[in-house]
């Protein structure tokens, strides 16, 4: 089953970019389809390959700030490929 799984990392602290860069390129290095916006950050895959990615990249992400939120939108397809049409 494919999904496509929408991250937003909110560190509420002062000295936030360095989580945030370290969070984006571990998931860039993961092989996966990976978008980014200023927002956003979308992983595209598998089920199972993108949950044991996020497993352990959320936690680490988590672990590198003193305080943060972390949303996240899961949608059952691969909408890598989405365009608007209008």
């Amino acid at each position: 089953m494919n999904i496509s799984v929408e991250l937003t990392l909110t560190p509420i602290q002062d000295d936030y970019e360095p989580a945030i860069i370290q969070f984006i390129t571990a998931l860039r290095n993961s092989g996966l389809t990976i978008k980014e916006n200023p927002l956003s950050t979308q992983v595209y895959g598998d089920y199972d390959a993108v949950m044991t990615l996020l497993q352990k990249e959320m936690k680490v992400a988590l672990e590198a700030v003193d305080r943060g939120l972390m949303y996240i939108k899961v949608v059952k397809s691969n909408r890598s490929t989405y365009e608007p049409h209008f």
